[in-house]
């Protein structure tokens, strides 16, 4: 009896020994979140609704909105500081997806980290635009967190892909049309800083690419961006950013298209506002 006793504890620490450090190594789970994903998604259409509705009085007050006289950051590293929580937190939250979640899970997140490197990582580093109100900054680094969190939590931990989803019609299309808002938005920002030099704080009519068609062409890529994005995620959460998003930047190509007309004589007649031929 004392000898199987001993052989049955020997056996039992051999195995908690051998089991220890994988447990010890493993990424701590998380579970989803379905009512934070779910009032996040519906602060994102109620708040974009609400913001769309109040930049019919006013445009939002950064660029050359901005009110003279508040605080303010140089544009470089504030575009840097109120952009990088949408590419750090859902890289974080890569850690915590289950090994083998799929492949989908992780090209939809990367695909959203995309935009916020460049934004946070390369546009910060080219910006000629003017300095940004601290307000400004503050309002975007929670936003930003929020919403990096909440498409990343979703697809990481609660989205059910079927197994077919990989290889589907909606999947390609979507990531096809952000590809193609992508380098809209990429060109559309080139064209604009090239019509300062360094230091300057002056405007002139963009000319090439989209902006031929529209006046916000770097609104038009970007909104482009987060419509096939919510393609190609299907999902509550990602339609709910693509809603915001051409709620708050939509609002902010009209007002620009009024203030080049009202800034020069001969604006072309043929541009739209945000959307080529209609609008």
């Amino acid at each position: 009896m004392i000898i199987r006793c001993r052989s049955a504890h020997w056996l039992i620490l051999r195995l908690w020994r051998k089991a220890a450090p994988e447990a010890a190594a493993a990424p701590p789970r998380m579970e989803c979140r379905s009512a934070a994903v779910s009032s996040l998604s519906w602060a994102l259409v109620v708040g974009g609704a609400a913001y769309l509705l109040r930049q019919t009085r006013r445009c939002g007050e950064y660029g050359r909105y901005a009110q003279p006289g508040g605080r303010c950051w140089p544009a470089g590293p504030a575009w840097f500081l109120q952009e990088v929580p949408s590419f750090l937190v859902p890289l974080l939250l890569l850690g915590s997806a289950e090994p083998g979640s799929g492949t989908g899970r992780s090209l939809l997140v990367w695909i959203f980290m995309l935009h916020y490197f460049y934004r946070s990582c390369i546009y910060s580093l080219l910006t000629r635009g003017r300095p940004v109100p601290l307000k400004i900054i503050c309002s975007s680094v929670v936003f930003c967190s929020l919403n990096g969190f909440l498409q990343g939590h979703h697809l990481l931990h609660c989205a059910h892909l079927q197994h077919t989803w990989l290889t589907g019609a909606r999947l390609s299309a979507g990531v096809l049309v952000f590809a193609v808002g992508l380098t809209i938005n990429i060109h559309s920002d080139h064209i604009l800083r090239n019509l300062r030099k360094p230091g300057e704080y002056v405007y002139r009519i963009p000319r090439g690419g989209m902006f031929e068609l529209v006046s916000g062409a770097n609104f038009f890529g970007e909104i482009t961006e987060w419509c096939g994005f919510a393609l190609a995620a299907w999902s509550f959460p990602a339609f709910a950013f693509a809603f915001f998003t051409i709620c708050s930047i939509g609002p902010r190509a009209y007002h620009h298209h009024r203030d080049y007309k009202r800034r020069f004589e001969d604006y072309p007649r043929s541009r739209k506002a945000i959307i080529p031929f209609i609008l």
